[in-house]
């Protein structure tokens, strides 16, 4: 075997175990041992005719000729001894012979690895560059000195703050990194080991309530009267510069307690104003037409007419006060003036109005810390008149008022009357007239109440709510007890409305009668005179309303036993219910406590001498007679 059947074993990709194609695509067949003399020639010609490079010059596989006494590039030279071996090969290798073509190949393959590999090592040295950069400074954040937190009071110039750090202040210089034009007072900063501004880390989320006792000129607050807390002024973070405060709201401080950070919604305000006023038309008001027909002309006729009532020089109430025994509607009253009063503006106007009605109970406004319930006196008025502002009419509507404008008594003991009533008429002298604010005061015992706030020009009207008479009854019954209820009929009977009327008459009848069965209370009045009140005197809204929810509930439980039949309303259900209305119901006082009795009662308190509840005797002489077992 020839030479060139020797290394046409080594072919690699271009050459087989068979045969083998030179540069210039000759084959040469091992299995053939005869190859004749003219393909020889003709190889040998080729070969020859390529004499004409120099053996200086190499031509690669690209066709690319490179010289062998030239620079060798970053990757050739850093190949080390491999290259320079191959060189020296191929510069020995003569042009013609066709292992130079391996070795050329072998050069390249071994330069572009070597350039890969040292991509790939340079990849790694600067991933390891960055990892030793990033330990050095954990290393150097975990043994660096703690920052300072403080509050940032103040920028006064460019690059430097004012700040308070644990209750001193300092004046500090600002990390030109940081633009301080841009920093916002009450927000915390951070501090290195030498006060220099270094980080901004947002308002504090955290820190005490205050209230707002005062708004100074400037725009400063003026917070304090809590216990923990002595009044002292504070500034407003910048996000509260132009946010619209007043006294008695509340604003959350930054923990060093100078610069108030947030408003606090007042959850005070919200627990007693009703944004809607309930509807409850004069229709839904059974009973008291007296009431009000006096109540519209307090109110509904100075405000629809007011050119004539100033025309007569007229001067309008600022409020009027309901008095009268619980559960006859004073309460609802308020309600409905405020609905009703709203309605006929709309209507006389043609214009969208809305009311808003602050429903106050008396006790709520109470509080043990001083200074406290005059403050909520003061929000009460303030947030009516914000109401006013936005073109609301607003109604104030003070329930139990005998529990905060009690008659004062003499300074010999303090008492909470003698600072409210004073803050109370004080507000009301600032109130102008019913175009802008009605005040409704209620109390069961008008008796109680401070004669300084009953004056003329403040609390000008007095309407009594008397119980509800027999007719009264009746109507008021009518308004709980309709003919869209189901009610059990005779039958052949059609007349829902005629039937409905018949069992109010029975039961009405029934409740106002005098009879020893229906005997409730004795009076002793100072005459010496002694009334026997029955169960009619005592009647109210309240307890006729519960009397039909008590039928209702009898009825129901009977329809649930039997669903097959067709189950309403009795009058037995009524007069049950009537029974057992005045037999448990918890208005009334389970003592003989005569100043508790009085709050029920019609008779002025002055002439009563003692209430004696009847029944309460036959209870007692029943327990007395009943067998020992």
């Amino acid at each position: 075997m020839n030479d060139k059947d020797k290394y046409s074993k080594v072919g690699g990709n271009h050459y087989d175990s068979k045969s083998v194609k030179d540069k210039d695509q000759l084959e040469f067949d091992e299995d053939s041992e005869n190859e004749d003399e003219e393909t020889n020639a003709n190889y040998s010609q080729r070969r020859t005719d390529r004499s004409r490079y120099d053996n200086k010059y190499i031509e690669d596989d690209d066709g690319f000729e490179f010289d062998l006494d030239e620079e060798v590039d970053e990757n050739e030279a850093s190949s080390g001894y491999s290259l320079r071996l191959i060189r020296m090969i191929i510069s020995e290798t003569p042009v013609e012979d066709f292992r130079r073509r391996y070795l050329l190949e072998l050069r390249r393959s071994i330069i572009n690895d070597e350039g890969e590999f040292r991509q790939r090592l340079r990849a790694i040295e600067q991933e390891a560059i960055r990892i030793h950069k990033e330990m050095e400074e954990q290393i150097e954040a975990l043994t660096a000195p703690a920052n300072r937190i403080g509050t940032l009071l103040d920028t006064p110039k460019d690059d430097t703050a004012r700040v308070t750090v644990g209750g001193a202040e300092y004046y500090a210089n600002v990390d030109p990194q940081l633009e301080s034009g841009n920093l916002k007072k009450g927000v915390s900063v951070l501090l290195n080991e030498a006060f220099v501004v270094v980080g901004e880390l947002g308002y504090n989320e955290s820190g005490p309530i205050a209230k707002i006792s005062d708004i100074l000129p400037d725009g400063r607050l003026r917070v304090g009267s809590e216990p923990s807390l002595q009044s002292v002024i504070i500034e407003r973070a910048t996000d509260l510069v132009d946010v619209k405060l007043k006294s008695g709201d509340e604003v959350r401080l930054d923990p060093s307690l100078r610069v108030a950070v947030e408003y606090i919604a007042s959850k005070e305000t919200k627990d007693y104003a009703l944004e809607a006023v309930p509807e409850i038309p004069w229709s839904k008001v059974g009973g008291l037409d007296e009431t009000i027909q006096r109540i519209k002309d307090t109110i509904e006729q100075p405000i629809l007419h007011p050119e004539l009532f100033k025309k007569f020089q007229y001067t309008v109430p600022k409020g009027f006060l309901l008095h009268g025994p619980p559960g006859c509607g004073k309460t609802l009253i308020g309600k409905a003036t405020a609905y009703n009063l709203t309605e006929r503006l709309k209507t006389e106007s043609g214009e969208e109005i809305e009311g808003t009605f602050l429903h106050i109970k008396g006790p709520e406004i109470l509080n043990m810390w001083l200074g406290e319930s005059e403050r909520k006196v003061r929000e009460i008025f303030s947030t009516a008149r914000e109401k006013r502002d936005e073109g609301k009419l607003a109604f104030v509507f003070i329930d139990e008022a005998e529990s905060i404008l009690g008659t004062r008594r003499a300074m010999r003991s303090h008492s909470i009357s003698n600072t409210l009533v004073p803050m109370f008429c004080a507000e009301m002298d600032g109130i102008e007239p019913l175009q802008e604010v009605v005040i409704i005061l209620a109390t069961n015992r008008p008796d109680l109440i401070d004669p300084a706030i009953l004056r003329p020009g403040r609390i000008d009207r007095k309407i009594k709510v008397t119980r509800p008479n027999k007719d009264a009854a009746k109507d008021i019954f009518g308004i709980y007890l309709t003919t869209d209820l189901p009610i059990e009929t005779e039958e052949g009977e059609t007349d829902d409305q005629g039937i409905v009327d018949q069992l109010i008459t029975e039961v009405v009848d029934e409740m106002f009668r005098e009879s020893s069965e229906n005997r409730f209370l004795e009076v002793a009045l100072r005459s010496g005179r002694r009334d026997i009140l029955y169960r009619g005197h005592l009647c109210s809204g309240a307890i006729i309303e519960s009397i039909v929810q008590r039928a209702k509930e009898s009825a129901m439980k009977r329809a649930i036993a039997a669903p097959d039949t067709d189950t309403g309303i009795t009058l037995d259900d009524l007069m049950d219910s009537l029974n057992a209305e005045y037999s448990e119901n918890d208005i009334f006082p389970p003592t003989e406590a005569t100043e508790d009795w009085l709050k029920l009662l019609d008779y002025d308190p002055v002439n009563v001498v003692k209430v004696t509840p009847i029944q309460a005797e036959k209870r007692e002489t029943r327990k007395v007679s009943s067998p020992v077992i």
